[in-house]
């Protein structure tokens, strides 16, 4: 299947505030989110590694122990492994790309 519709996929909201469809590919996962102004991003860690594409709003997000604002246009870059955790200063648009594929969000 080479085109995705994502938001032809189930609707998910796997903490308060973030809403996303998941698409997979053979490898990779992606993460289409739209997260409420307010919204906290638990900290946490997996072995996939994760890069975070803002699209729209104000995103914080803190990767071991750094922690940046990121708006539209920037990129979050999260190693294997690594601990992280954010929060939505505004209203945000956000693609998350996980290698190796998210198993757990089929």
């Amino acid at each position: 299947m080479p085109f995705v519709n994502p938001s032809e996929s189930r609707l998910r909201e796997p903490f308060p505030g973030f809403k996303v469809h998941f698409v997979h590919s053979d490898k990779m996962t992606f993460a289409h989110w739209t997260i409420e102004a307010g919204a906290v991003l638990p900290e946490h860690s997996h072995p996939h590694e994760q890069v975070a594409n803002v699209l729209d709003g104000i995103f914080e997000l803190t990767v071991d122990g750094e922690t940046k604002q990121l708006g539209p246009g920037s990129v979050g870059i999260i190693p294997s492994n690594a601990v992280h955790s954010g929060r939505a200063i505004t209203n945000c648009r956000i693609i998350d790309a996980f290698y190796p594929i998210r198993e757990d969000y089929r």
